[in-house]
C-alpha cells in the first residue's frame, strides 16, 4: 500500500485512526446514549416527538415481544417494510437488542422483488406498514415468514391524534389496499405484550451480524451484505469524527428525508444519535409543500440527501425563504452531486454541500470532502481508519496522477480496506469472492487519485445504473422486458438525466410489429419498482453484439 498521502490534507485535529472498538454492540452504544441524553428529544415524526428515554423503553418493549415468540432466537432475521415513521427506529433497536438481525426492505417493492428478499434472507418475522400488506399477502406463503406485525402510520402518536391520522390515511385518503393475513399481530398489541414481559438483553459480539442490507452486483441479483455490529460501529466513529467538529451535545437538529431502509440514512441517523441529536423523520419527502413547511418549523443544523433531492428543493416554491442560519453540515451521498446543484445550493443557503462516497458493502462511508471545501468534483479523502487504492485488472496498485500525462494510465478500480468493510454476502460465497481480496473491497467504481490524496470517480466497471442514489441492475430490467410477448430481445443501460442523475433506457428488437412504448412500460410496472422503470424506450432492428453474442451495452447509449 502506498503512503497515505491524503493524511497531509486532513482537517486540523483529524486523527488518522479512530477507536472502532469503543462499544461491543449497537445496543451497547445506544444504551449508553439513552442514559446520557434521557430527557433530550430523539425522534420527531408526524408532529410528535419521543425522547431518548422513551426510545429506550419502546425499543426494550419490542425486544421483549420478540423474545416471546416461540422458536425465535439469536441471529434470526426480522424484516422491516415501512417509510420513515417513529416505529422504524423503535423496531431497529428492538430487533438488535433482542440479538437478532435487521433486514431492511423497500416498501415500494413489487411482489416479485419482495419475495426474493424475504426468501433469500430467510426472514421469519416481518414488521410492515399496513399500506403495503397487500403486497406481502401475495407472496407470504412462498417465504419463511412465520409472524407478521402490522402497523399504521399513527401508532406511536398520542390519542386522539393517533386515531385521526390512521382514520384519514385509511378511510379518507384510501391509501391502504384491502388485505388479509391470518394471525397478523397489530404493532400496538405487540408493544403491549412486550411491556408486560421480562426482558433479558441478548449477549452480542462485535462480529455478530446486525444488518442484512440488500444490494445488487455483477449478476444483477440482489444480495444481502452482512454488516456486523463492528462494521456499523466503526463507520459511526469514522464518519462521526469527520462531520462533527462543530457539533454540540444535545443541541443538533437533523433533517432525515432519505428512507431509513437505505444504508446512507440508516447509518447517518444512528451516528447523529451519539450526540443526543433530535432527528426529524420526513415520511414523504416528495410532498415538497409539506416538506418545506416542516423545514420551516426547525432551526436545523444537519441534513443528509442526494443530488435529486437537493435539486428539487431548490426548485420548490418557498425553499429560498427558509432560515438557513443554523446549518453546520449538509451531506450529499448515494450519487454524485452535480456542480450546478452544489453551486446553486451554496448561493441560496450560504452553505456547501459536502460530498461523501461509500457503498452498502462499506456500511457505507469510505471517503468525504473536508467540510470547508467547496465542490471540486472529487469524492474527497479516505476517512480515518480507511485505506483506498486504485488497482488495475491484475490487482496491481496504480500510482497517483500528478496532473501530467494521460489520466487514463492512472485509472483503475477503486478498492477499499477498513473495519467498515462487510463480512461478505449472505449465503453467497461466489459473489463474495468476486469483490473481497486480501481484505480489500473491489468497488466496481473506476477512477484515479491525485498527489493530494483526493479520489475521483470517472466511470463504473459494473453496468449498474444509479437512479437518484438507488442501484438498478440492467439484467433485472432486461429480464422483465424480455418477458413481454412482443419483445424479441432487449438491452438496458443508464443514460444521463437532469432530474435523477441517470435514467433507465431499454433498446428493444420487436417480435410483434405493433409493440408500443406504452405497452412496454405498463408491462414493467407489474414487476419493477418505480425508479427501475424505463424512462426511454427505443426500438431497433438489431442489437450490437460481440462475436460470441453478448450484447454490447455501451453501444446502446448512443443513437443507432
Amino acid at each position: 500500500m502506498a503512503d497515505k498521502t491524503w493524511l497531509k490534507n486532513y482537517p486540523d485535529g483529524m486523527p488518522a485512526e479512530v477507536d472502532v472498538d469503543r462499544f461491543m454492540s449497537i445496543p451497547d452504544m445506544f444504551e449508553a446514549t439513552a442514559a446520557k441524553f434521557a430527557d433530550r428529544p430523539a425522534y420527531h415524526s408526524l408532529g410528535h416527538t419521543i425522547s431518548y428515554a422513551e426510545l429506550d423503553r419502546l425499543s426494550r418493549d419490542f425486544a421483549a415481544f420478540l423474545h416471546t415468540l416461540p422458536g425465535l432466537g439469536a441471529g434470526d432475521r426480522v424484516a422491516i417494510m415501512s417509510p420513515n415513521l417513529l416505529q422504524y427506529p423503535v423496531a431497529i433497536l428492538g430487533i438488535l437488542r433482542a440479538g437478532m438481525t435487521v433486514v431492511n426492505v423497500n416498501p415500494l417493492y413489487t411482489p416479485r422483488e419482495l419475495q426474493h428478499q424475504l426468501s433469500d434472507s430467510g426472514a421469519r418475522v416481518v414488521v410492515i406498514l399496513e399500506n403495503f400488506a397487500s403486497t406481502l399477502q401475495q407472496v407470504l406463503e412462498r417465504t419463511a415468514v412465520e409472524r407478521v406485525i402490522t402497523t399504521q402510520p399513527g401508532d406511536l402518536l398520542p390519542a386522539p391524534k393517533r386515531w385521526l391520522v390512521n382514520f384519514v390515511i385509511k378511510r379518507v385518503k384510501k391509501m391502504v389496499p384491502a388485505w388479509h393475513i391470518e394471525g397478523a399481530i397489530p404493532f400496538r398489541a405487540a408493544m403491549a405484550r412486550g411491556a408486560a414481559a421480562t426482558f433479558k438483553p441478548a449477549p452480542l459480539t462485535r462480529e455478530d451480524i446486525a444488518f442484512l442490507q440488500y444490494t445488487g452486483g455483477t449478476t444483477g441479483v440482489a444480495k444481502g451484505a452482512m454488516l456486523t455490529h463492528r462494521n456499523i460501529l466503526a463507520n459511526l466513529e469514522q464518519t462521526g469524527m469527520w462531520i462533527s467538529r462543530s457539533f454540540k451535545e444535545g443541541a443538533e437538529v437533523v433533517i432525515a428525508p432519505l428512507p431509513m431502509y437505505h444504508i446512507f440514512c440508516l447509518t447517518s441517523t444512528l451516528s447523529f444519535m451519539k450526540w443526543g441529536s433530535l432527528i426529524v423523520l420526513i415520511t414523504n419527502p416528495r410532498d415538497f409543500p409539506a416538506f418545506i413547511k416542516e423545514l420551516g418549523r426547525w432551526k436545523w443544523s444537519v441534513m443528509t440527501g442526494v443530488n435529486t433531492l437537493f435539486n428539487a428543493l431548490l426548485n420548490a416554491p418557498g425553499f429560498d425563504r427558509l432560515d438557513f442560519s443554523a446549518i453546520k453540515v449538509v451531506i450529499g451521498g448515494g450519487a454524485s452531486v452535480q456542480k450546478a446543484v452544489a453551486d446553486r445550493w451554496q448561493k441560496v443557503t450560504g452553505h456547501y454541500i459536502t460530498e461523501a462516497y461509500g457503498l452498502t458493502e462499506c456500511s457505507p462511508g469510505a471517503s468525504c470532502v473536508p467540510l470547508d471545501i467547496p465542490w471540486n468534483g472529487s469524492i474527497g479523502l479516505p476517512i480515518p481508519s480507511t485505506e483506498m487504492s486504485i488497482r488495475d485488472d491484475d490487482f496491481n496498485e496504480l500510482p497517483a496522477w500528478t496532473g501530467k500525462g494521460e489520466v487514463e494510465r492512472y485509472t483503475g478500480e477503486i478498492c477499499i480496506r477498513g473495519p467498515q468493510v462487510m463480512k461478505g454476502y449472505w449465503n453467497n460465497p461466489d459473489e463474495t469472492a468476486k469483490v473481497l481480496r486480501d481484505g480489500w473491497l473491489k468497488t466496481g467504481d473506476i477512477g484515479h487519485w491525485d498527489a493530494d490524496g483526493y479520489f475521483t470517480i470517472t466511470d463504473r466497471k459494473k453496468d449498474m445504473i444509479l437512479v437518484s442514489g438507488f442501484n438498478v441492475y440492467p439484467s433485472e430490467v432486461e429480464g422483465v422486458v424480455a418477458a413481454h410477448p412482443g419483445v424479441l430481445e432487449c438491452g438496458a443501460v443508464g443514460v444521463p438525466d437532469e432530474r435523477t442523475g441517470e435514467a433507465v433506457k431499454v433498446v428493444i428488437v420487436k417480435k410483434d410489429p405493433g409493440l408500443t412504448r406504452e405497452s412496454v412500460i405498463e408491462h414493467c410496472k407489474t414487476s419493477l419498482t418505480g425508479y427501475k422503470l424505463p424512462r426511454h424506450v427505443e426500438f431497433r432492428d438489431a442489437l450490437p453484439k460481440t462475436p460470441i453474442g453478448k450484447v454490447l451495452r455501451r453501444e446502446l447509449r448512443d443513437p443507432p
